[in-house]
């Protein structure tokens, strides 16, 4: 009787820190692969930016990426012949910052083909956006000491 109530509570105190319905599902929403089609930011003008310690938003824009949800991993790659061309692997985690509100980040970490982090630096993002066709990424950093975001929109392409 003493082992079959701790299996049920050992049981109950897995199942609530399982991941989220709702993390799930936009899981299964981001399989894929998806076009990085606009980059665009909240001030205007024209500004030097390097992305995910990568390459300017010329070379993203138009961009082809894959996320593979199973095992959080993907990869991009760059196609613009005036870019440092290639494919680039990350992995991914998708985080609830507020269940009420449906404040997502989105954690991409850059690593090697074996999934290794050569640098073991990451960057979070605002997952401010995501359905079937489309999804928003948001990463506000500091320009000048303001808030200054960068929105960069993506298009599905397939599964």
């Amino acid at each position: 009787m003493k082992k079959t109530i701790l299996l049920a509570m050992l049981a109950a105190v897995l199942f609530a820190c399982g991941t989220p319905k709702t993390v799930q599902k936009s899981k299964k929403v981001i399989k894929g692969y998806w076009s990085l089609d606009e980059i665009t930011y909240s001030e205007s003008g024209t500004f030097n930016i390097q992305l995910l310690s990568d390459t300017s938003k010329e070379c993203f824009e138009g961009s082809n990426w894959r996320f593979i949800p199973n095992n959080n991993t993907g990869n991009y790659e760059i196609t613009d012949g005036n870019c440092p061309t290639g494919t680039r692997h990350f992995i991914f985690a998708i985080q609830e910052v507020d269940p009420t509100s449906g404040l997502y980040d989105f954690i991409l970490k850059p690593t090697d083909e074996k999934k290794k982090s050569a640098e073991g630096k990451g960057f979070r993002l605002k997952l401010a956006r995501l359905n079937n066709n489309s999804m928003q990424w948001e990463q506000t950093v500091s320009l000048d000491g303001k808030p200054f975001t960068i929105y960069m929109n993506f298009s599905k392409m397939s599964e």
